[in-house]
């Protein structure tokens, strides 16, 4: 399961790193540690606390672009069934459901806590990850 530093989780939620160690004290969020003992967050803990937050607490407002937005943000729903998939990010203040093929969705690894990033153009929704294929 994909885990994020502190920093990158809370770019994610649209909020401080002191936000995010602040809900950490208050219990509101779990952390962790990696393997060199560095504060993380475990990727379904942060897509929970995505849902959580929505666009109410989100410290970032909606940006003005273009047709062509990107909204990167975290999975936090995954839909399968025949040849379709129904993958939700939560992208800071927006909420974006995207409907792809099944295959599409295994093949990206969409689940519940992995960043992602949706490509909004007309009423077509395209999901791609940060950085490209690993």
């Amino acid at each position: 399961m994909p885990q994020f530093r502190i920093a990158d989780a809370a770019r994610l939620l649209g909020v401080s790193d002191d936000s995010l160690r602040r809900w950490a004290d208050q219990g509101r969020l779990t952390l962790g540690r990696d393997e060199a003992g560095r504060l993380v967050v475990d990727g379904v803990e942060l897509a929970r606390t995505a849902q959580e937050i929505g666009p109410a607490e989100a410290a970032l407002p909606a940006p003005q672009q273009s047709a062509r937005n990107h909204f990167p943000g975290l999975v936090t729903g995954v839909r399968k069934d025949g040849l379709m998939a129904q993958v939700e990010i939560q992208a800071g203040p927006h909420r974006v459901v995207s409907l792809m093929s099944r295959e599409a969705a295994e093949e990206l690894g969409l689940e519940v806590g992995v960043a992602a990033i949706a490509s909004v153009k007309a009423t077509n929704v395209v999901v791609d990850l940060p950085g490209g294929r690993a």
